[in-house]
């Protein structure tokens, strides 16, 4: 099925590009110019809402990280910042907003299409396919249970909402347990490309991830930090999973 994809950018040469290639790529495409724009698209209740947006952060009303953080309120839909700027920080307050993954402007568009692709792949199924069987893809903890099949995590008795990748990267470290994960073998388990950003990315979705459990990092239950090497899941296994 074709995935829908808005392309957020005031240059019309770049929306240009990037729509030609994304379609090759069999997706829909739409445009927009504007924040203002971009969240009326986005939020529409007629069926014609994308699926992923790419998000340039330099907009000509609304900053791509305002738009941003309005749309977390009501939306999870899958966000690739699109960035010109230096600052390290513009991209890791997106990250930390809720935003999938980023592009750093000057970019090839055979790369935008590959990480598109990568995010697209990660699409929320509603249902388990017919014939799999119900235990299949969850794991189960003291206190935690994890269904990578229809993406739902219990913590206590209570359903806790991650992003798209704070769901992955929990999922990557609760399927090996006590294992310590470094921040590139997570970067290249989760994002499942080369990255050539910045590592903290990771520090950052972990910081997500703990707020939502309510793991304290000092006095961690359920992520241990492993100083100078990465992460590790901290919970054993129930019996028979």
């Amino acid at each position: 099925m074709a995935r829908r994809v808005l392309v957020v950018d005031d240059e019309r040469e770049i929306r240009t590009v990037l729509r030609a290639y994304l379609e090759a790529d069999g997706n829909v495409v739409s445009e927009a110019d504007t924040g203002a724009e971009a969240l009326n698209r986005i939020l529409a209740t007629d069926g014609t809402a994308p699926d992923l947006v790419l998000l340039d952060i330099r907009l000509p009303d609304l900053d791509g990280l305002e738009v941003l953080r309005t749309l977390r309120r009501t939306s999870d839909v899958y966000v690739i910042l699109v960035t010109a700027r230096a600052e390290e920080a513009d991209t890791l307050i997106g990250l930390a907003t809720g935003a999938d993954d980023y592009i750093t402007k000057p970019f090839s568009p055979r790369e935008v299409a590959a990480r598109v692709r990568t995010v697209l792949r990660r699409m929320r199924d509603d249902a388990a396919p017919p014939g799999a069987a119900a235990d299949d893809h969850v794991l189960r903890f003291a206190g935690l249970t994890l269904d990578e099949q229809r993406r739902e995590l219990v913590v206590d008795g209570r359903e806790i909402i991650l992003s798209t990748l704070e769901f992955d990267l929990l999922h990557a470290l609760a399927a090996s347990p006590g294992r310590v994960f470094s921040r590139a073998q997570l970067l290249e388990e989760v994002w499942g490309y080369d990255f050539y950003g910045d590592e903290r990315v990771v520090d950052v979705h972990i910081r997500g991830v703990r707020r939502a459990l309510g793991d304290d990092a000092a006095d961690p239950r359920i992520i241990g930090t492993v100083r100078g090497v990465g992460y590790k899941f901290l919970l054993r296994p129930e019996e028979g999973r």
